[in-house]
């Protein structure tokens, strides 16, 4: 992605040399570090040679930013071409092609040191976090079929999660799995951070292709010294009367569970430990699915199943357009699991 371009190699000229009268007229004009006052060509701090913003960042190369950070990082031309592998002349005419670009001297240079200028030392950390972003980019994209990185908001596979993690490593040692918790309604899958999610929310059947893999009973949270603590069960119709907090992003309990003239009182939260604490204090209770009374045993928390309350379907959801190879083996165990299937 950022090695040296085959069909320009790095070593060829990429401005024309200065002349003796170009060099007169730089040597007159020192001040400041913008090189629209010191290069020729340069036609005011558009970019190069007068050129947009846009453009000047279509002509930005990683080898340009790679170039920079060695030179900082190294001290010297001579030490940035041997770590680049590159000749010292090719990392003199990389650098004046940045500054070029940008429009700005980016080094100070004297015999014995390099140093960044007021404008080198703004541009630097940038450089730094494009050129990991990049190295990033390579990862991900030839290391993604070698691992499966499985989303999820609150609760991953609930009780199946230790099972499913075993099975998986058993069955595909090649494929290195990795549980991600987001708090967001697709678990990390929006924002680009997991391969499959598992949700248990409403799905965007236009966006993302799905399966159920199961369905979990609701269960009601509640402080430990609650008096509903020392029952076996609740119903459904009971808790209306009284404060039920709930996660309005990645919940799956709303209002709509009851009759409209019978709803609850509600207090929202944003994330699971919000919602632990909130029903800690004895005050709020909580409606939610068995995942999370087996993912998160609290002291002080107490979970009771719901009696006449419909079960909560557990989806897989991945992009439409763009699944995992792995996407229906993880699919067809997670179902296994929920089915009770060995």
């Amino acid at each position: 992605m950022d090695g040296p371009d085959r069909s320009a190699p790095l070593d060829a000229p990429l401005s024309p040399p200065l002349t003796a009268a170009d060099a007169t007229r730089t040597t007159r004009r020192p001040r400041g570090d913008t090189l629209a006052e010191t290069t020729p060509g340069r036609k005011g701090a558009t970019g190069a040679t007068g050129a947009t913003p846009a453009v000047a960042a279509s002509n930005l190369e990683l080898r340009h930013l790679r170039c920079l950070v060695a030179i900082v990082d190294t001290g010297s031309f001579t030490d940035a071409a041997i770590e680049l592998g590159i000749s010292q002349a090719a990392v003199s005419r990389t650098l004046l092609s940045l500054e070029q670009t940008l429009g700005v001297r980016l080094l100070h240079r004297t015999s014995r040191n390099v140093s960044p200028t007021t404008a080198g030392v703004q541009v630097l950390p940038r450089a730094r976090h494009l050129l990991a972003e990049a190295d990033n980019l390579v990862h991900e994209a030839t290391t993604g079929h070698t691992r499966l990185r499985i989303g999820h908001a609150w609760s991953a596979m609930g009780a199946h999660t230790r099972e499913f993690q075993r099975r998986w490593q058993e069955r595909y040692p090649d494929v290195a799995l990795h549980l991600i918790r987001h708090n967001s309604p697709t678990g990390g899958l929006a924002e680009g951070l997991c391969d499959l999610a598992v949700v248990r929310t409403a799905i965007d059947a236009h966006r993302y292709a799905h399966t159920v893999v199961g369905h979990e009973r609701r269960y009601v949270a509640l402080a430990s010294d609650d008096p509903w603590a020392r029952r076996r069960s609740i119903p459904l119709d009971e808790i209306r009367h009284r404060t039920l907090v709930v996660d309005r992003r990645t919940g799956t309990t709303t209002a709509r569970l009851w009759p409209d003239a019978e709803r609850p009182a509600l207090e929202h939260t944003h994330d699971i430990d919000d919602w632990l604490a909130a029903i800690a204090t004895g005050r709020y209770v909580g409606v939610t699915p068995h995942a999370t009374a087996t993912q998160y045993r609290r002291d002080g928390i107490t979970y009771r199943p719901v009696r006449d309350a419909t079960p909560v379907p557990v989806h897989l959801i991945w992009r439409r357009h763009d699944p995992h190879p792995a996407t229906h083996a993880a699919a067809a165990l997670l179902t296994d699991l929920y089915t009770g299937h060995p």
